[in-house]
């Protein structure tokens, strides 16, 4: 058996349906767990005295790459039937600049947001009732923001081919990143820990 199992027909819609929702319920659980319902700990990453989100989502990206690596090298995956969305770098530079200035403004991002409502917290409701109504006004004025979208259109890109490396050496430096990026994130919160104790 060789994955991804949808796109082999190992299950039809409807299963698809139900896997989704409950791979949606683990990652959940998973983000509540690590305290990313609680919009105190998130705004925290911007201050850089609780670099708990950067240490996760890090490890998060880390442990996909190697798994995609070593399963594709196994042949227990086909890398070529892994969806990878298309690059379109100005509006997606303009998005996540709206997203992160939203994200440092509300506590939230839209999937903790939905995380911190599922525990109650009517900061999160508020939150996400914005990104809602967010999200109803681009549906509306989406041709507006066509050309916008359409701008610095650059299909699948990847890393590997961008830089012309093989995919083990880009998970390899990804790994290093990753290392490097934790080093300079717990010297930076004990510094500031030591800062705030004076």
């Amino acid at each position: 058996m060789i994955t991804p199992l949808f796109k082999f027909g190992y299950f039809g819609d409807e299963f698809s349906l139900i896997v989704a929702v409950l791979i949606g319920i683990g990652f959940g659980f998973f983000l509540e767990r690590a305290g990313f319902g609680s919009s105190t700990k998130l705004a925290a990453q911007f201050y850089f005295y609780d670099m708990t989100v950067l240490k996760v989502m890090f490890t998060a990206i880390v442990t996909a790459m190697v798994g995609l690596l070593y399963f594709g090298w196994l042949g227990i995956l086909d890398l070529t039937l892994v969806t990878v969305n298309q690059t379109y770098l100005v509006s997606q530079i303009v998005g996540g600049l709206i997203l992160g200035v939203g994200f440092v403004i509300g506590g939230y991002c839209p999937g903790t947001s939905v995380v911190a409502c599922a525990t109650g917290k009517k900061d999160a409701m508020v939150f996400l009732l914005g990104v809602v109504f967010g999200i109803f006004v681009f549906g509306e004025l989406n041709l507006l923001f066509e050309p916008l979208m359409e701008l610095s259109a650059m299909g699948r890109v990847l890393l590997p081919d961008v830089l012309h490396l093989s995919y083990g050496l880009v998970v390899l430096l990804v790994v290093l990143m990753a290392v490097g990026a934790f080093t300079l994130a717990e010297y930076v919160e004990k510094k500031l820990a030591l800062k705030k104790e004076k």
